[in-house]
């Protein structure tokens, strides 16, 4: 059994402005440090970004009042068919890979609003609007958008530790099929299935995942030793961590680390938790195939080649949400 340290030591926080920088030294240092970071660990944390506390609150502010409504009031904005995709998923819905119990948690996703008749209208479901909650769409809108940008820079960076062109994957995820998703954590009333926790253990699809700080504690991600490390951030800090499809392309030389949101302690379980992960996709055309620099005769390619739209079915399917 996995235990906890009380400290993050693996992880490491860094500065995005020192990317932008014009000094080569000072960008070199933040290439190196994040490419070590996801390959040691997948988990990073990142301060100096351009998501204002300004956005971030109000955006914790609109979905509060969402997550507020009555049942009946929230499942008028489940969309069916898609997966969860888009729109409101309700508690117990998910449920981690192996495991059938679901996640003691609720919801809601937007993605990708695409120019009008692009040919992905055929393949991404419409953004599901709350129009009875004012600035709940334009707000959640500029979230997502400005965690595209940063996820798009922290990639391009990440391209140049792989030694590809720092635009490799540039077009790939500008039209993504990225999520950005508010959840709500709600209190334990006893009566929660039996071994059920707010998110069990799991590993992210995507290829890298943003998120902003949560309301409360509860994050946990595994050391290579077992070890399960309670990651806790700053004012305005960003935790990011490698999902599969970066785990596949790198062929494994980026690690997806397992990780979970865990219940509250004895005492607390009547605390709620609200946080707003931003998993960002390709788009599904993508191959996952390994880069070829990630390849050798002493690490083989370890997964057979797919696509990301194929993978991500696969995997929606695992966790019961098709």
């Amino acid at each position: 059994m996995a235990t906890l340290l009380s400290q993050r030591p693996d992880i490491r926080t860094l500065d995005i402005t020192q990317f932008y920088s014009a000094n080569p030294a000072e960008r070199a240092m933040f290439i190196e440090n994040l490419g070590k970071s996801f390959s040691e660990i997948g988990f990073v944390v990142i301060s100096g970004h351009k998501v204002s506390n300004e956005l971030q609150k109000k955006s914790y502010e609109v979905i509060g009042k969402f997550f507020s409504l009555p049942e009946a009031e929230k499942i008028k904005f489940e969309k069916q068919g898609v997966g969860g995709s888009r729109g409101y998923t309700r508690l117990y819905k998910e449920h981690a890979k192996n495991t059938s119990v679901g996640d003691l948690k609720e919801f809601f996703h937007v993605g990708v609003d695409l120019p009008e008749g692009h040919p992905l209208e055929k393949v991404y479901p419409a953004n599901v609007g709350v129009p009875q909650i004012a600035e709940f769409d334009a707000t959640l809108r500029a979230l997502y958008q400005g965690l595209l940008d940063l996820g798009c820079d922290l990639l391009r960076a990440l391209s140049l530790w792989l030694n590809l062109d720092e635009e490799f994957f540039e077009d790939f995820v500008i039209l993504g099929d990225s999520k950005l998703r508010p959840i709500h954590y709600p209190p334990l009333r006893g009566s929660e299935p039996a071994g059920a926790i707010r998110s069990s253990e799991h590993e992210d699809i995507n290829l890298i995942t943003l998120l902003i700080g949560a309301s409360s504690p509860g994050l946990q991600a595994k050391s290579k030793s077992g070890e399960w490390i309670e990651i806790t951030t700053k004012p305005n800090e960003i935790v990011v961590n490698v999902g599969d499809m970066l785990q596949r392309l790198t062929n494994y030389r980026l690690i997806s680390t397992t990780h979970r949101v865990v219940n509250p302690p004895t005492g607390n379980e009547g605390t709620t938790r609200f946080s707003i992960p931003f998993f960002l996709h390709p788009v599904p055309e993508m191959s996952l195939a390994p880069l070829r620099a990630c390849v050798s005769q002493s690490n083989p390619p370890r997964d057979p080649p797919t696509t990301a739209g194929e993978y991500l079915s696969e995997r929606l399917r695992e966790i019961g949400l098709t």
